[in-house]
């Protein structure tokens, strides 16, 4: 199963859209692909939204660990393989799913990952989270670092060297802290990448992902010819 995420305040991932061939052709190979909303996705109105106000991280995992709960209990999933991936705020909700939410999630592929909000744009992170000296409870139990011991599965993690919106210190500070308790996991540099990248290095990053997905989710040989 592949879930694919944002995650993020006011901004829902669900949506009656075509998602390429690429999808499509997963989608034969044998992948279960999902997309999910949690409460304060902007799909509930400003009411929903109001729940994340001090609490970045709280309802997106609970919502998301109960979506996952249901799903492993039908017949047809592999429990072993429940993989989330997304970019930005997408990869901070992957990294606390295989932190946080590590007992229901089991491969992760975390782009230009928010880990500490104390490491992201003030301008954003204080119009949700108020102060950090005002409201220390939230940001330690927002952070994945918190949960890192709990860390289990395999998350890779990605980010430009030059990233101008979520510093590379936030992938850093969790590469360092997964060292230091032992913990396998795959980390993925790109020079001069700031927030995105594109060129053949954009190529590289989208063929690693498809890789990834053959190798520990399908456990078929990678098709070489089909992505370029």
């Amino acid at each position: 199963m592949l879930i694919s995420i944002y995650g993020g305040p006011s901004a829902g991932t669900v949506s009656d859209s075509w998602r390429g061939l690429n999808a499509q052709w997963l989608a034969m190979e044998g992948m279960i692909q999902v997309s999910m909303d949690h409460r304060a996705s902007g799909h509930f109105g400003k009411e929903g939204v109001a729940l994340m106000h001090r609490n970045l991280g709280k309802w997106e995992m609970h919502d998301y660990i109960e979506v996952a709960k249901r799903l492993r209990a039908k017949p047809f999933v592999d429990t072993t393989k429940i993989c989330i991936t997304g970019g930005s705020y997408g990869g901070y909700v992957t990294a606390m799913a295989l932190t946080y939410g590590a007992d229901y999630f089991t491969h992760g592929i975390a782009s230009s990952s928010v880990i500490d909000w104390k490491l992201y744009d003030s301008h954003y992170t204080e119009r949700y989270m108020d102060l950090a000296k005002e409201n220390p409870e939230g940001y330690k139990n927002g952070s994945v670092l918190t949960y890192v011991n709990k860390y289990k599965g395999l998350l890779r993690l990605v980010h430009g060297t030059m990233d101008d919106n979520v510093h590379m210190q936030n992938s850093i500070q969790l590469v360092s802290a997964l060292e230091d308790l032992g913990k396998h996991f795959e980390f993925m540099v790109y020079p001069g990448g700031r927030h995105g990248w594109g060129g053949a290095k954009a190529t590289h990053s989208r063929n690693e992902s498809y890789r990834f997905y053959y190798k520990y989710l399908l456990e078929k040989e990678f098709p070489e010819g089909l992505f370029k």
